[in-house]
């Protein structure tokens, strides 16, 4: 094999290699995370402006808003409540909403 015959590398040499990959590595963890930023805040730009145009579409919709995080259980639970004929108010929480479906 060619690779064993190659001799290593004295370690005061192989030091300035060693510190310059790190710092390539640092790089393009940098770039990377630049990148990463930029396009979440091209996202929740384009985000806001979908809000906006469906507020303007539905303005019913727009005084009783979903959070993203809660997005699957207010759904879920949002839809038991309408098909039971109650409707969600902001003052009382989901949970209320989900006990009055059932009962």
């Amino acid at each position: 094999m060619i690779l064993a015959e190659i001799p290593a590398l004295p370690l005061h040499t192989a030091g300035k290699y060693v510190a310059a990959a790190y710092v390539v590595l640092f790089a393009i963890v940098l770039i990377y995370v630049a990148i990463m930023a930029i396009r979440l805040a091209h996202m929740e730009r384009d985000m806001g402006e979908l809000l906006e145009l469906a507020e303007q579409r539905d303005p019913v919709g727009a005084a009783n808003p979903v959070v993203a995080d809660d997005a699957g259980a207010a759904g879920a639970a949002s839809a038991g409540a309408a098909s039971a004929g109650v409707s969600p108010s902001p003052e009382q929480p989901l949970a209320v909403h989900q006990e009055s479906a059932r009962a």
